[in-house]
């Protein structure tokens, strides 16, 4: 999965380079390779990754529930 998003990112640049080159020569289809590259990162790879980097539950050390907030509060007026 790892070599997948490697490879998905790599085709980002090359489409976001491509885009702008476009852009610069001022081509007609500019916007339309520019606006299809935003939705590749959104819709594609965006989410890709993040099912990749939290499919472990990794996340859940960022939420907060009653003992981390019991503690940081506990922790507060120690400074």
């Amino acid at each position: 999965m790892k070599l997948a998003l490697k490879i998905m990112f790599v085709i980002f640049i090359i489409w976001i380079t491509a885009g702008i080159y476009l852009l610069k020569t001022e081509h007609e289809k500019a916007q339309i390779v520019m606006g299809f590259a935003v939705f590749y990162f959104s819709f594609l790879f965006m989410p890709f990754f993040i099912y990749y980097r939290y499919r472990d539950g990794k996340y859940k050390k960022y939420i907060l529930n009653d003992e981390k907030l019991m503690k940081a509060f506990k922790n507060q007026g120690k400074d």
